[in-house]
This record gives C-alpha cells, sequence and structure tokens, in this order.
C-alpha cells in the first residue's frame, strides 16, 4: 500500500507563475506520515502562500488533519496506528525564525535548535504515545505548547481560538500594538503584589508583637536582671565538680604538705647535709659530686611538690559560701531555660530576641506607615496603568469593530454585526488589567447580540472566524493557519469571498485550506488532492495525496464543479476561475 506526493514537472510546478510571499522562516516545510489509518506513508513539501487541499468525501482529509495535529501535541488514540503495525508517527517540520516565540518554549526547556524545528509524535497501536522535539524526547505539554506557538487550526466546530475570553484580551491587545503596556501593567501588578505582601507580613508581626507585649517586657526584664553569659553554664558546672571534688581529699593533702614542709620535714636536714658534702667536695671530688648532684635533685623535687600541694589546698580550702552561690546561680540559670524552654546557653540570644520584638512594637508603627504608603503609591501607579490600558483597549475595539465589520459584507454577513464587548471591573484587577473582553455579534438586525460561540451558527461561526483572521493576520497570528472546510454550505460569490481572503491572508502567513469549494481551490498557490485507493484485489484502501498543476489542476477543479461527471462547461468554467484567480 502506497500513499505518497506524485512529484509534477517543472512547468506544472504549483504557484509556479505565482511570486513567493517570502515567508520561508516562518512556515510548516514538511509532513511526513508513516502507518496512520490509511496512510502508510506519505511526505508533503509545503512552502509559502495558499494551499488547498480537495478531494471527495471521505478520501482522507480528515485523516490527513488528524494525523497532523498528533503532532502538535493532540491527544493521542490507538485506532491512529494502522492495523497490523505496532506503531505508527508523525513528522512535521517547521522553519521558525530566531525571534519566534516557538524559541521560549525551547529554551525554558533546554531544546537545541537551529533554524529546522521537527516535532514527531509515535502513536503505539496499545494507546501510548511518545514526543520528540528535535529528535530530543519531550512531554506532550511541551509539544503542545510548540504546536500552539506553531500552528493554528480553523474549522466550523472548532472553538479553541474563541471560546476563551482570555484570548479575546489577547487578540485585541496585539490588534492595537498594546503589548509593551500591557507588559508595564503587568510589572506594576507584580510590584503592587509584592509591597501589599510586605505591608501585611509586618502588620501581622506587629500585632501579635503587641499582643504579648507585657509578656516580652517581663521577659526582657527578668533576663536582664538575670544576666546569662554564653558558656556560662558549663563554667560554673566544671567549678562546681572541682570543688567538690577537692573538699573529700582536702585533709589528704594537708597531711602530704605537713610531711614535706612541717616541723618533721626532713628537708632541712637535708640541706645541712648538703652544705657539709660540699666542704668536704675540694678532698674528693670524684666521691662526693655525684652525692651532692642527687641529694640538690631531690631537695628541688621536694620545693615543686611543696609548691603543688600549697595550690591544691588553696583550691580545696574553698569557701563555702561560693559553693552555695554557684548552685544558686546554676539552679537559677537551669529553671530559667526550662520556663523559656531553651537551652540555657540560648538565654543570652532569646534575650536580645525579645529586645528587637519590643524595638519592632515602639519602632514598628513607623515602618508599618512606610511600607503602607509604599503600597498606597504601588496600587496608584498599577490603578493609572490599568486605566489607561482600559482607554487604549477602548479605542482598539473601536478600529477592530470597523476592520472585521468591513469583511463581513462580502462573506454575506451583511446583515450582521461584530463588536468588542469590553468591560471594566476594579474588582476584577489582575496582571494584565481590569478588563474583560469577549467577541460579539448580533447576526440579524433586531436580534439580541451575544458572545459570538452562542451566536453564530457552525457556517457564520467560521465566515466571522476568517474575518477576524484577515485583520488579525499580522498581529497574534500564528505563522501556519489551517482551515478546515470553513466554505462549508457556501457558494457562488460568497465562496469566492473566502478564496480572495484566504489569499490575502496568505501574504503574511502560511494557509493550509481543507475545501470543497472550486472558488476557493482557483485561487491556491498549491493544490493537493487527495484521494483513496483500492490495492491488493479490494483487500486494501490506501490514502493517497498528490500535488497538482496545469491541466490535472482545471480536471480537478472542474470535478468540484461538476461532480462525478466532469463536462466541457465544467473545464471551461474551471478555466475561467483559474485565469480570474490568477
Amino acid at each position: 500500500m502506497m500513499a505518497n506526493l506524485q512529484g509534477v514537472d517543472a512547468r506544472d510546478k504549483p504557484g509556479h507563475d505565482k511570486p513567493s510571499s517570502g515567508l520561508a522562516q516562518f512556515m510548516l516545510s514538511r509532513l511526513s506520515i508513516r502507518d496512520i489509518v490509511l496512510i502508510e506513508r506519505l511526505d508533503i513539501d509545503f512552502a509559502d502562500g495558499l494551499a488547498v487541499l480537495t478531494g471527495e468525501t471521505g478520501a482522507g482529509k480528515s485523516i490527513l488533519l488528524d494525523a497532523f495535529a498528533l503532532a502538535l501535541g493532540a491527544r493521542g488514540d490507538a485506532a491512529l496506528a494502522r492495523q497490523g503495525a505496532e506503531q505508527g508517527q508523525v513528522t512535521a517540520a517547521f522553519e521558525v525564525a530566531r525571534n519566534h516565540p516557538a524559541r521560549a518554549v525551547l529554551k525554558t526547556n533546554d531544546i537545541a535548535a537551529e533554524d529546522e524545528l521537527i516535532l514527531r509524535r509515535v502513536q503505539f497501536s496499545d494507546g501510548r504515545t511518545r514526543a520528540f522535539v528535535n529528535d530530543q524526547p519531550v512531554s506532550v505539554q511541551v509539544m503542545k505548547q510548540l504546536g500552539e506557538a506553531l500552528v493554528e487550526i480553523h474549522g466550523q466546530h472548532d472553538d479553541r481560538a474563541l471560546v476563551d475570553a482570555a484570548t479575546h484580551r489577547r487578540l485585541l491587545d496585539a490588534y492595537g500594538g498594546l503589548e509593551a503596556d500591557v507588559a508595564k501593567v503587568e510589572r506594576l501588578w507584580e510590584a503592587r503584589r509584592t509591597t501589599l505582601a510586605a505591608a501585611d507580613a509586618h502588620r501581622a508581626e506587629v500585632e501579635c508583637a503587641k499582643r504579648e507585649s507585657d509578656w516580652l517586657r517581663h521577659a526582657v526584664d527578668e533576663l536582664a536582671k538575670l544576666a546569662p553569659q554564653a558558656g556560662e553554664e558549663t563554667a560554673l558546672a566544671e567549678r562546681r565538680t572541682t570543688m567538690m571534688q577537692a573538699e573529700k581529699i582536702a585533709e589528704d593533702l594537708r597531711d602530704a604538705h605537713e610531711t614535706i614542709a612541717g616541723g618533721d620535714s626532713s628537708v632541712p636536714a637535708l640541706s645541712g647535709v648538703i652544705r657539709r658534702l660540699e666542704r668536704r667536695s675540694a678532698q674528693a671530688p670524684a666521691l662526693v659530686q655525684p652525692a651532692v648532684k642527687s641529694l640538690d635533685a631531690a631537695l628541688n623535687a621536694l620545693e615543686e611538690t611543696r609548691a603543688h600541694l600549697e595550690a591544691a589546698l588553696r583550691v580545696a580550702d574553698c569557701d563555702p559560701a561560693e559553693l552555695e552561690r554557684i548552685e544558686e546561680r546554676l539552679f537559677a540559670l537551669r529553671a530559667t531555660g526550662r520556663k523559656y524552654n531553651v537551652p540555657v546557653d540560648d538565654l543570652n540570644a532569646l534575650a536580645r530576641k525579645y529586645n528587637d520584638d519590643i524595638a519592632l512594637i515602639d519602632a514598628g508603627e513607623e515602618k508599618l506607615k512606610t511600607l503602607e504608603a509604599a503600597a498606597k503609591q504601588a496600587e496608584a501607579d498599577y490603578r493609572a496603568a490599568a486605566g489607561a490600558l482600559s482607554k487604549a483597549r477602548a479605542k482598539a475595539a473601536v478600529a477592530l469593530d470597523k476592520a472585521v465589520n468591513g469583511e463581513l459584507k462580502p462573506l454575506k454577513l451583511d446583515r450582521a454585526k461584530f463588536s468588542t464587548a469590553l468591560e471594566s471591573d476594579p474588582a476584577s484587577a489582575g496582571p494584565y488589567g481590569v478588563d474583560r473582553v469577549e467577541f460579539w455579534v448580533q447576526t440579524n438586525p433586531g436580534t439580541r447580540p451575544g458572545p459570538l460561540m452562542k451566536v453564530a451558527s457552525g457556517g457564520e461561526l467560521a465566515r466571522f472566524l476568517l474575518a477576524l483572521k484577515v485583520v488579525l493576520a499580522d498581529r497574534g497570528s500564528a505563522p501556519t493557519l489551517i482551515f478546515d472546510e470553513i466554505d462549508t454550505g457556501v457558494g457562488g460569490a460568497v465562496a469566492d469571498a473566502i478564496g480572495v481572503r484566504l489569499a490575502k491572508l496568505a501574504a503574511g502567513v502560511q494557509v493550509l485550506a481543507v475545501t470543497h469549494a472550486p472558488q476557493v481551490a482557483a485561487r491556491a498557490d498549491r493544490h493537493y488532492v487527495v484521494s483513496k485507493d483500492t490495492l491488493e484485489k479490494g483487500r486494501r484502501v490506501a490514502t493517497r495525496v498528490s500535488e497538482v498543476a496545469a491541466e490535472r489542476r482545471r480536471e480537478e477543479i472542474a470535478r468540484m464543479l461538476a461532480g462525478a461527471e466532469i463536462t466541457k462547461e465544467a473545464r471551461a468554467a474551471a478555466e475561467r476561475l483559474i485565469k480570474a484567480a490568477g
């Protein structure tokens, strides 16, 4: 089974006689489909301008769009995988300028990209899907964000670009060139939020401190009187332990001191012996000097021992009153620590904190006044900018309404009226101002106007959408627009008007239209025909896409005019349409 793009020779190239619109940096350049529903293999190269897809009902145009939507992040479906295949895949390649919003999505998600951006989606037969951007695995949400930045798909029943009022606001801002004003309001909203939060937080701190004021002052006085010092508990505990242990050995120390330095001390006798030996030293030095030296060392050792014993006695003979004072101080410190539920060593820091809290109470009112003044100013700045933005939006809405209504008459909506409903509510302030924007329509005089999505029928909705896109094409539009049978149910002059506007759109963005209207097909720069072929003796069916030009293109437009049997009159009419469009 084959489903591929048929080549044409150079003289039959669609658009050969039409100049390029020069959008090469902002477009879908290639679509490749493998094993999706009835498509086994399909590769289509796209260019700028207006391209149309035509074909009989059921030929597979919807399959083509469903496959493309899959590559743009649409929900996967096991039924999309071709029967008998384990998986199918769709690849869409785009040429995207350096300043395109899609680049911001790539940067945020650390996706490398050169000039070409390739989205690839794999659909497994068990329902699973995988998404890739430039062959890097990504989440479907990232692929969807890129798809929304690159392509808009619109049809009679498509409401993605119209149902969300936030989108209406963005489109109005784009039309009025108000993006810088919106960015300013957004910055002021953030400044307002920050200053209000700071004032609220400080106010809560002051109020909490006020409620605890009396207790705080009592605590500060108590801690000031106690005057705890860092490391004091450890030092006192060690001193107390030393004193208690010394008290137990004081008697033994005194006995040792008495033995060495008391009345029965041998030190005087040893000193006398040394003096006598020193007098004999000259007579027999070899015999006397070693003994004198040893005795002298012994006396020095006894003297050092006496000094150590006296020092120990000074410690051991402590004042009982001092030990009692240490005990009382330790008790006071530890009791206070338990009272305030902190370690004793943290009492000093706690005292400083409580002092700071009292200082907050004393000085907080002044700081609060400053913060509240800043918040009030931020509120005023935001309200002023939001008010100016509202006025600018109102002016832009008038211009937008006039421009869109100017497009309605040729689309056979001459009795209809488009309007931009702009409601400003200060109570609904937000980062984008205080306005709610919604597109409304009145389909006939005397009827009640209402939201576009609720009032317009399917065919009317498609034409309103086209009028909007023509007006907004160069402001806030994706670089590739796809219109799915928006000409259904219309013909003649209306279909031609739709074709004119699609071609007008294609001068600024790439446009792909699925159409049943020969008037639209005649205005295309490139024409693709979708057909369904039966293969293998009727057992298999394949969707086929061919690019047609010259005679083959005239034949297809004649088929669209005449139906199953193509007449000479239909061929002549097709020729006239093509010439008129050219």
